[in-house]
């Protein structure tokens, strides 16, 4: 599972001209689902976004979590998160996950931010949204639950 995350002053979520999901100073995290992706992997990807030290202290340094600051989340679905873009000029998507399995798994990142004591505003699975994001920073960060298992150096 992987998150792409923005640090926002404001994010909003539109579908068909009409807002179905917006927050202010907060987080804005597209969520894309890989095929054989479980629970585990959502775990891994909320608890990182929830606690990642990505907000500034009164010093200006990165010393606060979303968790911290109480910051909003915005969770949008983005199955282009998993594009392999290495050859041709098509991305290729089939490592994204099946429709039913994604959202599933969204479905449950979803709620686990919840638990975590953010509030949360989505976009809609599957849908054609217009997603507008005033990036804050600008902080931009890509969470990727594989990474978990990987060495940090070498």
């Amino acid at each position: 599972m992987r998150a792409l995350l923005q640090r926002v002053t404001s994010a909003s979520v539109s579908i068909d001209g009409r807002t179905v999901g917006a927050i202010g100073p907060g987080l804005v995290a597209l969520l894309g689902v890989a095929d054989g992706d479980d629970e585990s992997d959502a775990r891994y990807i909320v608890d990182k976004v929830v606690n990642l030290r990505i907000f500034a202290d009164d010093a200006g340094r990165f010393n606060l979590s979303a968790r911290d600051v109480n910051a909003a989340l915005l969770a949008v679905s983005q199955f282009t998160l998993y594009a392999d873009t290495r050859r041709g000029r098509r991305p290729d998507f089939t490592k994204a996950a099946a429709p039913d399995d994604a959202n599933r798994l969204y479905e449950r990142a979803v709620a686990m931010f919840r638990e975590a004591g953010l509030t949360v505003a989505t976009g809609q699975f599957q849908a054609y949204m217009q997603v507008n994001i005033a990036n804050d920073g600008p902080v931009t960060l890509l969470v990727d639950s594989a990474d978990r298992n990987r060495p940090r150096r070498g």
